[in-house]
């Protein structure tokens, strides 16, 4: 899971993506005449060799004279860190300073956030270490790695992932400054971003822009730009597959999700994608290969079955739901969120001593100060909720004033 503080700004502002994984060690560089030329019709093939110019990070983050007298009046040199920065955020989120409001195609530059106003989380990302640095504090992208869903409907997997800001203090204390921060159930893990990185997702970003209005030359150069400048990110290779595909080239799609399964061989979406093409193309034995990877995957994933636990509760059947989140804590026993959610289910099936048990291993496993407060607030409603000195036992499951019936939550 994620440590440290969360400073709060505002509304979430996520990517539909594939989910990171770690980068493959020994994967070679980049070679631009590897990539298939983009075949548009009526055009001659695009090569990436030509699609651009080798893009750089740093113009994301460069500061104006503006966001430098906005530094020094709210975040002047003299004060603590500590200071700087809370002060920095009030003054960027607050009413009285710049207010930034949330936009989900509002893609750009950290001098752009700071005079338009609005942004998507990346975006703000920028505005705030740009601003962050500029008052002497250590400030980093982070990815956050959300918690994957998958639908009724052949249990397909739906992954978005999440990018904040951390900032750590000299004394190694941490903040997270987020648009708006995720609910810690929905994290499934984190990793600081370097800023090459953090400038090839906004190149992704604006390649998927491109790609939804059709300018199939405009997605290829962004692409390819994102890839110049972090190939070992998997996500940019499902989304470069997702460009062919618009142009009919099927073998380069193919090509572009191997590479980023040898990037990250458990890449959900390269998969999932991968078994719909071979379906498509009547590959049925390489269809069904890779449709049993993805089944192995799942069965290795606590989420999938805190999933299957889900539905149980949504039915009601909470001695399955419990089995199957004995299951994902089996895989990820540390998971504050997934012992929370057991806790619960004791507590539906009346077994209170280790509902409260459960709900306590999850608030001394939880990092951040408004998990311990959710789960701490879960543990007193099942206190009050829970046998009273005298009086019968209830038949059958338990709930508590309030609590929506099937919810792991109360």
């Amino acid at each position: 899971m994620y440590a440290g503080r969360v400073l709060r700004a505002g509304i979430v502002a996520c990517f539909t993506a594939g989910a990171l994984g770690c980068a493959s060690q020994g994967v070679p560089p980049l070679d631009l005449n590897t990539l298939p030329a983009l075949q548009v019709a009526q055009a001659e093939p695009l090569r990436a060799v030509d699609a651009g110019a080798r893009p750089g990070a740093g113009d994301l983050l460069a500061t104006t004279p503006a966001m430098r007298d906005f530094v020094a009046r709210y975040a002047p040199a003299g004060s603590s860190p500590r200071h700087r920065l809370l002060s920095l955020h009030d003054a960027v989120r607050g009413a009285g300073g710049l207010s930034i409001s949330y936009q989900p195609a509002a893609d750009g530059s950290a001098a752009r956030v700071f005079t338009q106003g609005d942004a998507n989380c990346l975006s703000f990302a920028h505005l705030f270490v740009a601003l962050a640095r500029e008052a002497g504090l250590e400030a980093h992208y982070q990815w956050l790695d959300v918690r994957p869903q998958w639908t009724r409907v052949g249990e397909r997997l739906t992954m978005r992932v999440h990018v904040n800001v951390m900032v750590r203090m000299p004394q190694g204390e941490q903040f997270m400054v987020d648009i708006d921060p995720l609910q810690p159930r929905d994290v499934a893990g984190s990793r600081l971003l370097a800023d090459r990185e953090a400038a090839a997702l906004h190149d992704n970003n604006l390649a998927m822009a491109a790609l939804a209005e059709g300018d199939l030359v405009a997605a290829w150069t962004h692409a390819v730009n994102a890839l110049q400048l972090s190939a070992d990110l998997p996500l940019l290779w499902v989304n470069l597959g997702a460009i062919y595909r618009q142009t009919g080239q099927l073998d380069a799609v193919e090509w572009a999700l191997l590479q980023a399964l040898q990037r990250d061989s458990s890449e959900r979406s390269a998969m999932n994608n991968l078994a719909l093409l071979y379906d498509q193309a009547g590959r049925i034995t390489e269809r069904d290969d890779v449709l049993e990877r993805i089944q192995r995957y799942r069965e290795r994933n606590p989420y999938y079955h805190a999933w299957r636990g889900d539905l149980a509760g949504e039915r009601g059947d909470w001695e399955g739901a419990l089995a199957h989140y004995r299951e994902a804590l089996r895989l990820q026993p540390q998971d504050s969120a997934l012992l929370a959610a057991t806790g619960i289910i004791h507590f539906k099936l009346q077994l209170y001593a280790a509902a409260e048990r459960l709900l306590q291993q999850a608030i001394d496993g939880a990092s951040l100060l408004g998990e311990r407060r959710e789960y701490a607030a879960q543990l007193e409603r099942v206190r009050q909720a829970g046998p009273r000195q005298a009086g019968p036992r209830q038949a059958g499951p338990r709930q508590a004033d309030g609590e929506a019936p099937g919810s792991t939550r109360i």
